[in-house]
């Protein structure tokens, strides 16, 4: 009787989606001799709004993407020295690089840049294959975002909250420079907003990124008005804080979500074989999305490819990539992270969006106590600026 064969597939690795964690995360297991797969297929990926984004890295997130030597450096990096957060009733709180005794609380990331430079560094690396489908691997990782279709064929359920806001993000110029100091405003005054002008274009720049959570129909009309009644509006809101204002961009809105995936693991069918196990995980926002309102998306997203490398690259010299018990290491070590600064998201948009005048005066006492409290608020920005390391 005559024995079938299978020969060994060519990828060690298949990344679906190759986004800024995809190829992050392609470039730390070549690193490690592994060979990989990153498909690349547009239909996939989300409207492009590039010349709008802007990204908060953190400490870890800037020394992992050092590592890969991707880091944007000059006018496409601008380091953020101080944070200051009004709320709606006078509270205040501040956070401070030089009280923290670190270099930046974090750092603003031209996304276009950022980008070219992992694209650039995937064309070097001979280990990394750029397809346009997927192909077969012992462990297929799953990167596509929020809207990913390979979760949905795999019939993972995809748990999302649905808040009655839009994010509107924009680019604008300023007569007075923006000082690497970031602002955030929680506001009543049409519905629950929340307002974040962010510096972008370098240390001494004049330009911010704005990301501005609105009730679904204010970020219609804002979206429709004129530049001259748009800049009026933001002006007001940020309440004159960097002078005149120049709309330098697009507008671009969307919906804003907080989701996670119920499956994280498991084994991934295959179309070309059907005697070898083969394991999936899902990593980015095809795991988790949450609200901007602390810019941590990205984050925490590559936060997921660090600890998915650390996993593989510690992993017993035995034990194959497609073993679930390895995949579940991986989903251990991230899913808690991401439950606690998705409860701490939701929790102040939750808070945030009670009209309730005694509500609005509590959480506004809270806000300016907490801003007295040195320690602790010390420990919070520390949390915040720290990931788990490789």
């Amino acid at each position: 009787m005559r024995t079938m064969t299978t020969s060994p597939p060519r990828f060690d690795v298949c990344i679906r989606g190759a986004g800024i964690v995809g190829r992050s995360l392609a470039l730390m297991l070549a690193s490690q001799r592994l060979r990989v797969a990153l498909v690349h297929n547009p239909s996939n990926l989300p409207a492009d709004h590039s010349d709008v984004r802007a990204y908060s890295l953190n400490l870890a997130a800037k020394q992992l993407l050092t590592d890969l030597h991707c880091w944007p450096e000059g006018a496409a990096c601008t380091p953020i020295l101080k944070m200051h957060i009004e709320g709606d009733q006078n509270g205040k709180l501040e956070f401070d690089a030089m009280e923290q005794g670190v270099e930046a609380l974090n750092w603003m990331v031209d996304v276009p840049t950022l980008e070219n430079n992992l694209s650039t560094a995937v064309g070097f690396q001979t280990l990394i294959e750029n397809t346009p489908e997927a192909v077969e691997a012992p462990l297929t990782v799953i990167c596509e975002g929020r809207a990913s279709q390979t979760r949905a064929e795999l019939g993972i359920q995809f748990d999302v909250k649905h808040y009655a806001q839009h994010a509107l993000a924009c680019r604008i110029h300023s007569t007075l420079a923006h000082g690497q100091v970031a602002r955030q405003w929680f506001q009543n005054t049409h519905g629950p907003e929340i307002l974040a002008f962010l510096p972008i274009g370098g240390e001494a720049s004049h330009e911010w990124a704005i990301v501005w959570s609105l009730t679904p129909t204010r970020a219609e009309e804002l979206l429709n008005a004129d530049e001259a009644d748009f800049c009026q509006q933001l002006f007001k809101a940020s309440e004159g804080i960097a002078g005149h204002l120049d709309l330098i961009s697009e507008r671009a809105v969307w919906p804003l979500q907080l989701a996670r995936a119920k499956q994280w693991t498991g084994k991934m069918p295959s179309p070309f074989t059907s005697n070898q196990v083969r394991a999936f995980a899902l990593a980015g926002d095809a795991a988790h999305a949450m609200h901007p309102l602390a810019g941590q998306g990205l984050n925490i997203g590559l936060g997921d490819a660090l600890e998915l490398a650390r996993v593989i690259e510690t992993k017993e010299f035995w034990r194959p990539l497609s073993d679930p018990k390895l995949m579940r290491r991986y989903a251990r070590a991230r899913q808690a992270e991401v439950l606690a600064m998705s409860c701490v998201t939701d929790g102040l948009q939750v808070l945030f969006a009670q009209p309730s005048l005694p509500l609005q005066k509590i959480r506004n006492w809270g806000m300016s106590r907490f801003n007295q409290l040195v320690p602790v608020k010390k420990w919070m920005a520390n949390q915040a600026m720290h990931a788990p390391s490789k």
